[in-house]
């Protein structure tokens, strides 16, 4: 829990709070963006099994929150995605079930869940905005995952009708930076090539990117990120859910991703591309124009430096952080 220095008037809740995004934003906040009427309280599966309704209501019951950032999920990459699609829809339909319905009974009074640019239709224009959730099916790949972070849009649009309530949701973009899954196995692209790239420069061996390196993304630091999450929590009052991104411009191709790694690594060795192995969506390119019209002038750290950081900071805890 973080320290209140004045009356508490907001205590927040964030679930998967031990997560990417859970300890970016717990940094955000003890490097000075809290507000002294915060109270801030990180929880993990740790704390609570969130797939039970019971533990799920008892933790609610004992932290007695004002306000969630529900960011708990089952999450992988492309290739754990594919293996167990029914696993991730059912393990994430019963967290967010839970989750909403226990803010719902001990009168939270704001939820902002955290949902994914892989729920949009896979066959669609572009850019994806956040009008077009529901437009068609998500890409069969992770259809398990996708429809279950699609329906906590479902649930917050029925709870806003039926009682009034004020959840949200945000879909970010690719996530990337510190205390992230470095799992090469079951990783999400970024983090998995940072590890990849280390362990080629440990060895001096070739590295082997999977795919073809020509599909494209928007990435986006987690501290960046978790700014925008608490603008989103103390200012954003739409149930509407909206899209937390770079601008298209920033979009990257997964080969221009591992030669910046490779640059930030110093890594010299040659770079292949096993094109055997699939590459999942194309591309999935999103409008941050809803975020622009808000807020104009916010700074995301540019790729680069994101990406130095991140390297940076997995070779200093580098035992901890590839497991």
């Amino acid at each position: 829990m973080t320290e209140v220095t004045g009356p508490v008037a907001k205590r927040i809740l964030v679930t998967g709070g031990t997560g990417l995004v859970g300890k970016a934003i717990e940094k955000v906040v003890a490097d000075g963006e809290g507000q002294p009427d915060e109270e801030w309280i990180f929880v993990s599966s740790r704390d609570a099994d969130l797939t039970n309704a019971a533990e799920t209501k008892a933790l609610f019951e004992l932290h007695k929150p004002t306000h969630v950032i529900h960011l708990a999920a089952m999450v992988g990459g492309l290739f754990k995605n594919i293996r167990y699609n029914l696993d991730f829809w059912r393990r994430n339909i019963h967290i967010n079930d839970n989750v909403l319905h226990s803010a719902y009974e001990t009168g939270v009074q704001k939820v902002v869940s955290c949902l994914s640019t892989c729920i949009f239709p896979d066959k669609t224009t572009y850019p994806i905005d956040e009008t077009m959730v529901h437009n068609g099916p998500p890409h069969s790949s992770n259809f398990g995952y996708s429809y279950a972070k699609r329906m906590i849009d479902v649930q917050n649009r029925g709870y806003f009708e039926q009682h009034g309530c004020r959840f949200t949701a945000v879909i970010p973009t690719n996530v990337f930076g510190p205390d992230d899954n470095f799992n090469i196995e079951d990783g999400h692209v970024l983090p998995g090539l940072i590890h990849k790239v280390y362990l080629a420069k440990q060895s001096s061996s070739t590295l082997t990117v999977w795919g073809t390196g020509k599909p494209r993304r928007q990435f986006i630091y987690s501290l960046d990120l978790a700014r925008l999450f608490l603008w989103v929590l103390r200012e954003y009052d739409e149930v509407e859910p909206i899209i937390l991104s770079v601008g298209e411009e920033e979009e990257v191709s997964i080969k221009e991703a591992a030669e910046a790694i490779a640059e930030a690594m110093d890594f010299k060795g040659e770079i292949l591309f096993d094109s055997t192995k699939a590459d999942g969506q194309f591309k999935k390119t999103a409008s941050n124009a809803k975020l622009r019209r808000y807020l104009p002038s916010f700074q995301f750290t540019p790729f680069r430096q994101a990406v130095k950081e991140t390297c940076a900071w997995f070779s200093a805890n580098y035992a901890s952080a590839r497991k």
